[in-house]
Order: C-alpha cells, then sequence, then structure tokens
C-alpha cells in the first residue's frame, strides 16, 4: 500500500488535477479524500460549480480510495454520479470509500460536498464507480 506523500506525488504528477489545484488531504484504510478550491474559472453560467468538476473530483476520489486498498496501479473503469444540488460555496470535498476490493476489481462510493465560508459542509453529489487493478 502507498502512504500518504506517496499518493500526493501521483495526484502533482497528474497535469490537470495541478491546473485545478486538487488537494489530496486524507489516503488509507481504502478511503481518500480530495478538496478543490471554488474559483470563477470553476463556475457555469448560473454561479454553480460545473458539473463536469463535481465529476472530475469523484473520479480522482473514486481512484484513490481504490488505490489506497489495492495498490497504487489502478485506473478508473467506470462511474455514475447523481448531482443533488446546485454546488455554490467555497471549497468541495470528495471522500470515497471502498465497497468492496476484489483482485482485480475495486467497487467505490463517494460523497462530494461543498463547504461554506465556516466549514459547513452541504452534500451537492455522490457517485459509485468501479476501479480496474492493473496487472
Amino acid at each position: 500500500m502507498a502512504d500518504l506523500e506517496f499518493a500526493r506525488g501521483t495526484l502533482k504528477a497528474q497535469p490537470f488535477s495541478e491546473l485545478l489545484g486538487t488537494r489530496l488531504t486524507e489516503f488509507g484504510d481504502g478511503g481518500a479524500t480530495l478538496e478543490l478550491d471554488v474559483r470563477d474559472e470553476l463556475l457555469q453560467q448560473n454561479g454553480f460549480v460545473h458539473g463536469g468538476v463535481l465529476a472530475y473530483l469523484a473520479d480522482n476520489a473514486l481512484t484513490f480510495a481504490a488505490g489506497a486498498a489495492a495498490g497504487t496501479n489502478v485506473v478508473t473503469a467506470g462511474f455514475t454520479i447523481e448531482y443533488l444540488r446546485p454546488a455554490v460555496g467555497v471549497t468541495l470535498r470528495a471522500r470515497a470509500g471502498v465497497v468492496r476490493a476484489g483482485r482485480s476489481r475495486v467497487v467505490c462510493r463517494c460523497d462530494v460536498l461543498v463547504l461554506d465560508a465556516e466549514g459547513a459542509e452541504t452534500p451537492c453529489a455522490a457517485a459509485q464507480g468501479t476501479v480496474s487493478v492493473l496487472s
């Protein structure tokens, strides 16, 4: 299993994650938490965080959670996301955990939350995905 600093290095090696400023705040024991500060460039025309940003965050959190359980050689096989409410706030937080880890596939769930200026969390999306373990 990889540790938090190794996992942060993996995130840093993703140019898109670097562009967005994504942070890995928790990693291990079949779970991972990613955070991203909300800024104007991430909003859609109504002032909400764009759904693609929420999906990106869920996808990465699901895969990092799987990596915490199955090792670092994993890729997303697929995921679904349900948008629960518009995301308006200062920070996004995606918390993912493993539901079941097999030899070749890992199933994970993720809650995407938006935090206000005081740190109160509001759920804005929920995702479930399957991550493939590469040989």
